[in-house]
């Protein structure tokens, strides 16, 4: 008499299979997590280094521009001068500050991850139900 084949062989190999399709996405959207930290970090490096020349700088030209004004007016008012230049100073460093906060608000980190993975579990929702 031959044996019945059993009916649970190709749910194991249907669950194999499921199984080691998770496991290549998984490597993949690690793979992906992997290049944009990557590419995340050398954007902040190079962000951090353009900030620090153009704070060097700026400062340079603020005391230069400082110096002439003060120079310059020092015969008419030189209190009222410096006045003014800190209030203008101050008033571009609270505009700068405000647009930091938006900045740091709207910044999104590992997009293209998240919106990989969100398709996934979409996709692997549709096809389990």
């Amino acid at each position: 008499m031959e044996a019945s084949p059993d009916p649970g062989l190709p749910l194991v190999g249907t669950s194999k299979r499921l199984a080691q399709r998770l496991l290549v996405i998984c490597e993949n959207r690690f793979h992906l997590l992997m290049v944009e930290m990557q590419e995340e970090r050398e954007r902040v490096i190079r962000a951090l280094l353009f900030a620090i020349g153009a704070m060097t700088l700026g400062l340079l030209a603020m005391f230069t521009l400082t110096a002439i004004i003060v120079i310059a007016f020092w015969n008419w008012s030189p209190l009222l001068v410096l006045a003014i230049l800190t209030v203008v100073y101050g008033g571009m460093a609270g505009f700068l500050y405000n647009r930091l906060t938006r900045f740091q608000r709207d910044w999104k980190l590992l997009e293209g991850t998240l919106e990989q993975l969100k398709k996934d579990r979409e996709c692997l929702a549709k096809n389990l139900d």
